[in-house]
């Protein structure tokens, strides 16, 4: 079992920056890749961004220049970094772990909105 928590959502205007965390317990060297997704009111959740074991990083077009993902192995911990964010960035955040054995687990979700 892999636990996440996730923090560091809030309110920004637009143009401004957050930064999320999601912080990973229980059978954390079984994980490997970690993710951030997102879902907005009506819509279907997608993912953002990507980071495997050995740091390989993949990002979805709409976030590429502005999101950046990275991970602190010493904290157990993934980032996901907002920079330029827009009111269309606004969603509840979650971050997704799976195992080598294909097992998904995920966080509750943290609130970004982002006002114009």
């Amino acid at each position: 079992q892999v636990q996440l928590v996730e923090s560091g959502g809030g309110l920004v205007q637009a143009g401004g920056s957050l930064r999320l965390s999601c912080a990973a317990s229980g059978s954390i060297f079984a994980i490997n890749v970690m993710a951030w997704h997102r879902q907005a009111p009506g819509k279907q959740r997608e993912v953002l961004a990507s980071i495997t074991t050995d740091g390989s990083t993949n990002y979805v077009n709409s976030v590429k220049g502005r999101f950046t993902i990275s991970r602190d192995d010493a904290k157990n911990t993934v980032y996901l970094q907002m920079n330029s964010l827009k009111p269309e960035d606004t969603a509840l955040y979650y971050c997704y772990a799976r195992t080598h054995n294909f097992a998904g687990y995920w966080g509750q979700g943290t609130q970004v909105t982002v006002s114009s």
